[in-house]
């Protein structure tokens, strides 16, 4: 049998296109893309819930996250009655806290369909009424378009949960969900809310107030009644509070990958 000549080129070439593969594949198996495994978080009603990156890259993530600047509305804040945080309560993800460096967050209320239009108008209404006080800490704009939104806001019911230990089915009032993408080689997220059409009123105001409050970046929950973040509904929901205010702060003083540029190995 005659000998096979190996040509070097096309070998060197072979060798860097099954690297590249190896690569692709170890990201997508360990990773899934970069899907985000953290414990969901579950309260009464609530549920904070990691959702789906999307990437049309092979990355990695910078080795050291960093902190953004603080926003100037954070950075002025200053708590006069000493009423702490309940920083110890936020979960930390893959990416490092979920906080915003790019302002005025972006906002879409999406109208509801399925009622009248005065309804329809009231229930947004009564959204914006929920998350219009996080705009004296961080700067929101309500936009029209959904697809330039950062957090987009439904009237839906949350999918049910089936709780630890039990195999009924349980409805929930609210839930947030977040995502992961790249654009221009930056490291971005995106949340939706979804809002139970149950919720009315003062309801509805609270649950959009919490909510809100974790799409800004308080992934976790709060032990005490007086907070916005609280875990459960209340009889009377409270305000956003001193803490939940002193909470946020605390995020936005962490590190994060988010908002950094990324490592791209598609050329190594």
């Amino acid at each position: 049998m005659g000998k096979i000549t190996q040509h070097p080129i096309l070998n060197t070439l072979i060798n860097l296109i099954s690297r590249r593969l190896i690569t692709a594949l170890a990201l997508f198996l360990g990773t899934g893309l970069l899907i985000v495994f953290t414990n969901i978080q579950l309260s009464n009603g609530f549920a904070i819930v990691p959702e789906y990156v999307h990437s049309d890259l092979i990355i990695s993530l910078p080795t050291s996250p960093k902190p953004h600047p603080l926003p100037p509305t954070l950075a002025r804040w200053q708590d006069n009655t000493n009423s702490g945080d309940y920083f110890s309560q936020v979960t930390t993800t893959q990416v490092g806290y979920l906080v915003w460096s790019q302002f005025p967050v972006r906002v879409y209320v999406e109208a509801p369909k399925a009622i009248s239009g005065k309804q329809a108008q009231a229930w947004v209404n009564a959204v914006l009424q929920g998350i219009q006080e996080w705009s004296n800490y961080l700067p929101l704009t309500i936009v029209e378009q959904p697809e330039v939104a950062n957090i987009t806001i439904a009237r839906k019911a949350p999918p049910l949960q089936i709780s630890p230990g039990s195999n009924i089915p349980r409805a929930r009032s609210a839930q947030t969900t977040y995502e992961l993408y790249t654009s221009n080689k930056i490291l971005s997220h995106r949340f939706t809310i979804l809002l139970s059409p149950s919720q009315t009123g003062e309801y509805l105001i609270a649950a959009s107030r919490h909510e809100f409050g974790h799409a800004l970046g308080i992934w976790g929950h709060s032990p005490l009644q007086t907070d916005a973040l609280y875990f459960s509904q209340v009889r009377n929901p409270p305000s956003i509070s001193p803490r939940d205010v002193n909470t946020l702060k605390r995020v936005y003083e962490q590190p994060t990958t988010l908002g950094w540029s990324l490592v791209d190995n598609s050329a190594t």
